[in-house]
């Protein structure tokens, strides 16, 4: 398996999310790449689940292409599970997340969730967080102020943008990525950034962090747990 690429590690940990899935039930479900992968496995036990709850746009209309129903997650009042890729992890679980601009509604459904099954390629585990740029999903007017004191910590902060313009999020908002970042505490620096004014969601994931990582190496796809 030493020549298995990183679109074949994104298969077997989607493949391997599968037994986290509780039949009967509605399942959280994520956004990216590794995720639709998994999306791409839930299809075949579709008829199995009462259906899911998404992250992102997205993630919805592959959802609904293949079948599977689609629930607002205020119709549901709890998850057993919500599986989803990052773009950082750590060895403790804290993850950056919002890569693919749906940080947010990641967020709020994991918090909804009783346990979150991260999905991931060995590529994305670190010793510490902030190699990845930092997704901070922000109201516009704040923006400027926000990069301001990003620079004040250290760190380099742009707006992301799309085709010219600024990203807009399914939410309506932009996305700041933010650079040169140690994340030595996770939880104490998420909490912090949470509380500046016109931060919507920072894309530190630490106050929900992973319970599990599926994670694929060349040797197949290793448990972590924490």
């Amino acid at each position: 398996m030493s020549t298995i690429s990183q679109d074949e590690l994104k298969t077997l940990v989607g493949i391997a999310a599968l037994k986290y899935v509780v039949l009967g039930e509605i399942v959280g479900v994520g956004t990216g790449s590794t995720v639709n992968k998994f999306i791409d496995a839930l299809a075949s036990i579709k008829h199995q689940i009462k259906g899911a709850v998404s992250s992102s746009n997205a993630s919805t209309e592959r959802l609904l292409a293949l079948g599977i129903q689609v629930f607002d997650s205020n119709e549901v009042q709890e998850l057993s599970v919500y599986i989803d890729g990052a773009d950082e992890i750590d060895h403790q679980g804290y993850m950056i997340k919002g890569g693919g601009a749906a940080l947010t509604r990641e967020k709020i459904i994991a918090a909804q969730s009783k346990q979150f099954v991260c999905i991931a390629d060995e590529s994305k585990l670190v010793a510490t967080l902030g190699r990845f740029p930092l997704p901070v999903e922000v109201i516009p007017m704040a923006e400027q102020r926000i990069i301001r004191q990003f620079q004040a910590m250290g760190a380099q902060a742009q707006i992301r943008m799309c085709d010219g313009h600024a990203l807009i999020t399914d939410n309506g908002q932009h996305i700041v990525d933010v650079t040169h970042l140690h994340i030595t505490s996770p939880v104490q620096f998420e909490t912090q950034v949470s509380q500046w004014p016109g931060v919507v969601t920072v894309g530190v994931f630490a106050l929900q962090k992973a319970n599990v990582c599926l994670l694929g190496t060349p040797d197949g796809v290793k448990t972590l747990t924490f």
